[in-house]
């Protein structure tokens, strides 16, 4: 088994893993270290959850020596703006005992704040997309001295729409520079995009895409609709002392605003949520809630999903089952890691039951089925969503198109607003009625006309 120590780092950066209290590496960790160093293009992909970004900085900070430049060496890239927190919390962590200067630049908030932090100088730069393009945009932002690029979660930067971004990013970096990408799936939007900008690149995959983790134990239960699906949670959510942490993961914003409202009334306290259209402020905040206990339960949308690395989380519940497989095998691994065991509980309706199929065909695996217990209420009730759309054909009352009569405020204009298509004796017409002279200047035109 390989050891921190076999990996040659240096003295500063082994303080750190000892205060943090790793002494073995990750597999994807062991695996990219020497490909890392050696400056070669490198494309990782690991599963979520094993240690990508320590996998990345480890050799970076080994060979990043000390410099007094103002202009970035390192850039590195993720999609969110939690992830841009969490990964400069990371490079701390490891550069406790080194001088080096690290900035984090995310959207949603004060650009010209950002801009004096960077006219500090920085060493270490950790962006999302847009933000990084808009300070490069305005020349505070000096791209020509980065060496190494890194790109973390790109499968999640492509499918928010980044690639755009991203192609525009690169043609203002540097040409010579080691670009390194981690990934948890492979796409065919990576592969093109690996195709056009990378050299040669060294890939390093530890696990399939789709593979599940094996200290994750997961569950389902066949639930009718939303409201079965609220009460299930309810019971679940009562013993408090098996569902210590957990975090419930719902398909878009509306949805995850419905189930904290109806949550709420029950949970007080014990409840925040996260998604898009929440301030960068509170996001942040409901996340460091959460990761510190104050509260037990975070609903959350997918941009929790991917990346965010949160201890001791005892369940993962899909209140709704994601429309593409690789979604739920992100969903899962908030719980169980750092290798400890996890819990992943999924909830689907029958409309669910092709991507909940998807899912069980990704892993190669069915998800243990059990049944709701005879304490929860079967609702009867519909949410607008799974109200069945009533199509009318043949309706003698409702009027047809051409049965359409003006309404009230209808008014035919008055006679001297009416325009008539005159064609082209438009001209002529206007120039009988006003009898404007031919030419231009002849003020005795219109006499003469007159005695004729």
């Amino acid at each position: 088994m390989t050891h921190f120590r076999d990996l040659n780092l240096n003295t500063p950066l082994y303080n750190a893993l000892d205060d943090l209290g790793f002494t073995t590496p990750t597999p994807i960790q062991a695996e990219a270290f020497s490909v890392v160093s050696s400056g070669k293009d490198i494309v990782g992909i690991a599963q979520t959850g094993t240690g990508k970004t320590f996998a990345y900085m480890l050799p970076i900070l080994k060979n990043l020596s000390f410099s007094k430049q103002e202009n970035p060496r390192v850039l590195v890239l993720v999609p969110t703006r939690e992830l841009v927190v969490q990964v400069v919390d990371e490079i701390e962590k490891l550069t406790k005992y080194i001088n080096t200067r690290i900035l984090g630049v995310y959207g949603g908030t004060n650009i010209n704040t950002q801009k004096q932090a960077i006219a500090k100088g920085i060493d270490i730069l950790v962006a999302t997309p847009g933000r990084l393009y808009d300070l490069a945009l305005s020349h505070v932002l000096k791209l020509k001295s980065i060496q190494k690029l890194v790109i973390d979660e790109v499968d999640v930067m492509l499918d928010l729409g980044f690639r755009h971004q991203l192609i525009n990013i690169f043609d203002i970096l540097p040409e010579r520079r080691q670009n390194i990408m981690f990934s948890a799936t492979m796409t065919e939007d990576v592969d093109l995009l690996i195709n056009d900008f990378f050299t040669v690149p060294e890939k390093v995959s530890i696990a399939v895409s789709g593979t599940p983790l094996e200290n994750i134990a997961q569950s389902k239960y066949s639930v009718p609709n939303f409201y079965t699906k609220l009460n299930l949670l309810k019971h679940l959510l009562d013993d408090t002392e098996k569902y210590h942490k957990v975090l419930i993961f719902v398909a878009f914003k509306k949805m995850a605003d419905r189930l904290f409202e109806a949550l709420d009334e029950f949970y007080k306290e014990e409840l925040c949520v996260i998604h898009s259209n929440k301030t960068q402020n509170y996001r942040l905040r409901s996340i460091e809630q959460f990761r510190a206990g104050d509260n037990r339960i975070l609903v959350a949308t997918d941009v929790m999903a991917r990346g965010l690395d949160i201890d001791n989380i005892s369940h993962v519940i899909n209140f709704d089952t994601p429309l593409f497989p690789e979604n739920y095998m992100h969903r899962i691994g908030r719980s169980g890691r750092a290798e400890r065991e996890g819990q992943s509980i999924i909830f689907s309706t029958e409309k669910e039951q092709d991507s909940l199929e998807k899912i069980e065909e990704l892993m190669q695996m069915e998800i243990l089925q059990i049944d709701i217990p005879k304490d929860v209420e079967i609702s009867t009730e519909l949410i607008e969503e799974e109200r069945p759309q009533i199509k009318e054909h043949n309706n003698p009352f409702k009027r047809k198109k051409e049965d359409d009569i003006p309404g009230p405020a209808f008014h035919d204009k008055s006679e001297k607003n009416s325009k008539e298509n005159l064609g082209g004796s438009y001209k002529f017409k206007i120039a009988a009625k006003y009898k404007k002279p031919k030419t231009k200047g002849d003020k005795n035109y219109n006499k003469r006309n007159k005695k004729k």
